[in-house]
């Protein structure tokens, strides 16, 4: 069975350490699953939200399409695209939106904590607060459902949105499904170890905090970097505790499960800071060296990056686009057309359920007719009539007279016959028992009050 796995990065910054322990490295390595069918994406619609400084969005898109590709993103086998080229999902974000409950946009965390600290400064609990930052769950919501995503690998900090998302999926096959699941409910996928990255000071790594560690600066800026995480006053030859750090932590992300209790051992042994820093920097340049050079040849060719990403936009919207018609069908969204093809199929299909009279001609020259039950059974076969009109008339007489009116007579065997003015004008077939036999004769009177109505 195929999962299908989505994620994305917002383009509001250059990727940094922490964007590729948490998010790119573990998509990427998920990529590579043959049961898995995945979809990355540049979050580019959401950087609006935080950002106002085009350049830097722009920059930022080509930057993270670059890390993608350099870190090892099979474009063959993944779906790789722009959430702004697929146009679908801004569609979809204002159906979701319309059967959102606005009380569940309120515990947004990102939210809360924006009121929260507007009541602390003594302001307008909404001072700031823009409509994209209220209703980002649910753009959120719409790149994951659009793609009917299995797993969405998220830092833990986005576990909320992916559950609103179950949410607001669940609400909307509620009232639009008629017992179709139209959206598939995701799961939130996280490592635990490598969860949230601690930045130079401790706290998350963001480039909102402004501690972040470059992924694909210079050995320069990295080896800088590194030099600012901020430790302890203990001196070299000190016992460190490993587990009260945050640069064992970082070192945590990249080592083997060996190197790592090495590193462990040798802090608890007096490990200078400074070397336990020269050792982080050795294991992310062996980690990251030769994608750094990847990297530096795909931002050198920006058109060959527009490319990729317009033939992802492709791929993508090969889905994208006729469910979003399957979607705006299922809210009554519908082409008068289509309605009147509907009504004209379902026209014809209730024509073929009801009863009917079949003429035919007879090799010797005689015309008959049968008459047939909704689901083809033949109730009655006519004698012979050398004119088909008159084969004709006797059906219409059938169907003005009415059921009551027939005259049918069951013979001593297992057979019943239809007489009008005296003649007998047609057989039943041969039944097995009198029951049989009484059964078939009101079928008959009910297929013929079918065709009077």
């Amino acid at each position: 069975m195929t999962t299908r796995i989505l994620t994305g990065i917002t383009t509001t910054g250059t990727p940094h350490l922490g964007n590729y322990a948490g998010a790119i490295r573990p998509a990427i390595v998920a990529g590579r699953d043959p049961h898995a069918d995945s979809f990355y994406f540049l979050a580019d619609y959401h950087a609006l939200i935080k950002c106002d400084d085009p350049e830097r969005i722009q920059s930022s898109r080509l930057e993270i399409a670059a890390t993608w590709l350099a870190c090892g993103l099979d474009t063959e086998r993944t779906t790789f695209y722009r959430q702004s080229d697929i146009p679908e999902i801004t569609e979809l974000t204002w159906l979701l939106t319309c059967v959102t409950a606005k009380g569940l946009l309120n515990r947004a965390h990102a939210y809360k904590a924006s009121v929260d600290k507007n009541l602390e400064a003594g302001e307008d609990p909404d001072a700031g607060v823009s409509m994209g930052l209220f209703s980002y769950p649910v753009l959120m919501a719409a790149d994951i459902l659009m793609f009917n995503a299995n797993k969405v690998p998220v830092g833990r900090d986005q576990i909320q949105h992916v559950e609103m998302a179950r949410d607001i999926g669940q609400r909307f096959n509620h009232l639009f499904g008629r017992g179709r699941e139209l959206f598939t409910l995701p799961e939130a996928v996280i490592e635990e170890e490598v969860a949230t990255l601690p930045g130079l000071d401790g706290r998350k790594m963001s480039k909102s905090y402004d501690n972040t560690i470059p992924l694909f600066g210079s050995a320069r800026q990295l080896k800088d970097a590194i030099a600012r995480i901020v430790t302890d006053s203990r001196e070299p030859g000190e016992p460190k505790d490993p587990d009260g750090s945050h640069l064992f932590v970082l070192y945590q992300a990249f080592a083997t499960p060996e190197r790592l209790a090495e590193f462990r051992a040798d802090l608890l042994a007096g490990l200078a800071w400074g070397e336990a820093k020269q050792r982080l920097l050795q294991l992310l340049d062996n980690e990251l060296g030769e994608a750094r050079e990847r990297y530096q040849t795909l931002i050198a060719r920006p058109l060959d990056l527009e490319d990729i990403l317009q033939a992802g936009a492709a791929k993508a919207r090969r889905i994208s686009t006729p469910f979003l018609g399957e979607l705006r069908e299922a809210v009554g969204l519908r082409s008068f057309r289509s309605d009147v093809r509907s009504q004209a199929a379902s026209g014809k299909k209730k024509a073929a359920k009801t009863a009917r009279f079949v003429s035919f001609r007879e090799s010797d020259g005689g015309f008959r007719f049968r008459f047939l039950a909704a689901d083809g059974e033949e109730l009655l076969l006519s004698r012979p009539f050398d004119d088909p009109k008159a084969a004709g008339r006797i059906g219409q007489r059938l169907i003005a007279l009415g059921p009551d009116a027939l005259e049918l007579r069951a013979d001593e065997g297992a057979q019943f016959t239809l007489w009008l003015d005296g003649e007998c004008m047609a057989d039943s077939p041969v039944y097995a028992d009198p029951d049989a036999l009484e059964a078939a004769m009101l079928r008959l009177r009910e297929a013929v009050a079918g065709l009077a109505d």
